[in-house]
């Protein structure tokens, strides 16, 4: 029989390119969605097909981690071999305006998680998608045992979690592990995250289809990979004897400035008299500097990244370039497909 495993927050940016490489790896694959009345699921509808053919591979159920009852349900009728925990509220300057949702969700979304595999009593796999912003004020370079010193309501949902789902592996004896992973982008990132803004508005300036880009901290820097080689990491995770922690990463730290520079640069575009600084857009506490160190993830899971940062620039505004000028030309696109 095929291996069958569940993705949380499958049509987000991971939970897409996820899928893809389990449904490539002969998977069925399994993914929660939040019930909406628009479609939200562009990511993903390439891959989609209905259940009433024959031989289909990906289902999708309609789910919230706020329900403990429903996630309980699912996981005891799917019986999945590995659960990818990615759903979240995962915006960290949006987690200032919403730290109860954000807590609820990101956090408690995982013990409810935790509890619903203990009560189907179902022995899968799960991984737990923490991230580098637990590390927050503590210097480059982190690694696993870097202290967490979270600076945003995300963040501490976050080290909540990791920290439940160490508990659960060692209370329960449950095969958990946590990828701390570090930014991660694509053309498939959500507009509103910084990468994926500057990319989209600098290739609308260079076709006069907007004139200015609004943006807050330029001086912040981030380990920026690309999400396709970390989402590979989480599936090697789940693939060991043993459960562990890793932190997934380039190592090459970058500023905002630096990826407004690479991408102007490959447009052939000036990118300082387009950008204009607004205060709304800063975090009322900041993260300066998040650089992984992912040594650990490379002599245990055999993982390095494949696409650096000056590539993975190259790839998000060629998406975006291509994606306008099809929408220009009159030909539809979907969101989902690879640039």
């Amino acid at each position: 029989m095929a291996p069958c495993a569940l993705i949380t927050g499958i049509t987000g940016q991971d939970g897409s390119f996820l899928a893809e490489q389990l449904l490539e790896k002969g998977y069925e694959v399994h993914g929660l969605t939040r019930r909406s009345s628009s479609f939200n699921t562009e990511r993903i509808d390439h891959l989609y097909r209905d259940p009433h053919d024959e031989q289909v591979d990906l289902f999708l159920h309609h789910a919230d981690l706020s329900e403990s009852s429903r996630l309980i349900r699912l996981v005891y009728e799917i019986q999945p071999d590995e659960i990818y925990h990615l759903g979240a509220q995962s915006h960290v300057r949006v987690s200032f305006d919403v730290p109860e949702y954000t807590a609820d969700i990101t956090g408690m979304g995982t013990v409810r998680l935790l509890e619903a595999i203990r009560d189907a009593q179902v022995p899968a796999r799960l991984y737990q998608a923490s991230s580098s912003e637990m590390f927050g004020a503590s210097p480059p370079p982190q690694a696993e045992d870097t202290p967490f010193h979270p600076r945003s309501p995300y963040a501490v949902a976050k080290v909540a979690a990791y920290w439940m789902a160490v508990n659960y592996r060692e209370a329960y004896g449950m095969h958990v592990s946590n990828g701390i992973l570090f930014n991660h982008e694509s053309e498939r990132r959500g507009e509103t995250f910084v990468t994926r803004k500057i990319t989209r508005a600098l290739t609308a300036i260079k076709l006069g289809l907007q004139d200015k880009l609004f943006l807050g901290n330029l001086d912040a820097k981030r380990d920026w990979g690309y999400a396709p080689d970390f989402t590979e990491a989480m599936w090697l995770m789940l693939q060991q004897d043993e459960p562990d922690d890793y932190v997934v990463a380039t190592g090459e730290m970058h500023s905002v400035r630096d990826f407004l520079e690479e991408a102007g640069r490959h447009l052939d575009l000036d990118w300082e008299s387009v950008v204009e600084i607004d205060p709304k857009y800063y975090r009322p506490s900041e993260v300066d500097a998040l650089e992984g160190d992912a040594s650990k993830a490379k002599r245990v899971l055999g993982w390095e990244p494949k696409v650096k940062f000056a590539e993975l620039v190259r790839i998000m505004c060629d998406a975006d370039l291509k994606r306008l000028e099809d929408q220009l030309a009159g030909r539809g696109v979907r969101t989902g497909e690879r640039g």
